[in-house]
């Protein structure tokens, strides 16, 4: 039987850089709406969860997913550690592929290569969603544990730092790990100047300004940045 992979978005409504960011609208749809469904694409994850904080801000969060029939599990706001780890039991997940909602541009075809290095490099912790030690542009991929890794963290972790960025653990302690990561097979593709995600009101500006469409592919995407840019 195949492993059981969840994608698990983590989101919430009270960033202090971007307030409400996951509601803010790109090209027409809700910032949740694009990490959600385009991290659905994704042919090698059988389902995707929205984790989001149980404050009484976040209700607005909830409500807005549940009236599309997304998949919500709530859990402490600063304990995004421990809410991954709800959603991950609830789901019965083999794998989690950590999915921030920061990120509306993420690629399911950047998500199922994450999915096939880790299974074939038998690492921990793997990742694409950063150019940390590969060239990937920064937002387009995603990061992946075991359920038995996860849960191990979840344990382990004492850190606020720790339990409101679930994986710093392993960045934390990185001797105790396996860490793979790996480059674009593509030459285009080697973008790790490039920044899609959307961490403040400049970043959401950037995008929002750009000819965006949620089903655009990775060619697409990085074609509409560079047109942005100034000669």
């Amino acid at each position: 039987m195949p492993d059981n992979t969840v994608a698990i978005i983590q989101a919430r409504l009270g960033s202090s850089r971007l307030p409400m960011k996951s509601l803010l609208t790109l090209a027409g749809a809700p910032l949740i709406d694009w990490s959600r469904d385009r991290a659905g694409q994704a042919r090698l994850v059988s389902s995707v969860i929205v984790a989001i904080p149980d404050t009484p801000l976040d209700e607005a969060l909830a409500r807005h997913l549940r009236t599309r029939d997304r998949e919500v599990v709530r859990g402490p706001e600063d304990d995004v550690l421990g809410r991954f780890a709800k959603a991950a039991r609830m789901a019965d997940a083999d794998y989690i592929v950590r999915v921030c909602a920061d990120n509306p541009l993420i690629w399911g075809e950047a998500i199922d290569r994450l999915i096939r290095f880790h299974r074939k490099g038998g690492f921990d912790y793997s990742y694409n969603h950063i150019p940390r030690g590969n060239l990937w542009p920064d937002g387009l991929g995603a990061e992946i544990v075991s359920r038995d890794l996860l849960e191990y963290i979840d344990g382990k972790a004492l850190e606020k730092s720790q339990r409101e960025h679930c994986l710093n653990y392993i960045w934390d302690n990185p001797g105790q790990f396996s860490i793979g990561t790996f480059d674009p097979e593509e030459d285009w593709l080697k973008r790790p100047d490039l920044k899609l995600d959307i961490d403040s009101p400049d970043d959401f500006l950037r995008l929002a300004l750009l000819p965006l469409r949620k089903d655009m592919d990775a060619s697409e995407i990085i074609a509409a940045a560079d047109g942005a840019r100034p000669d």
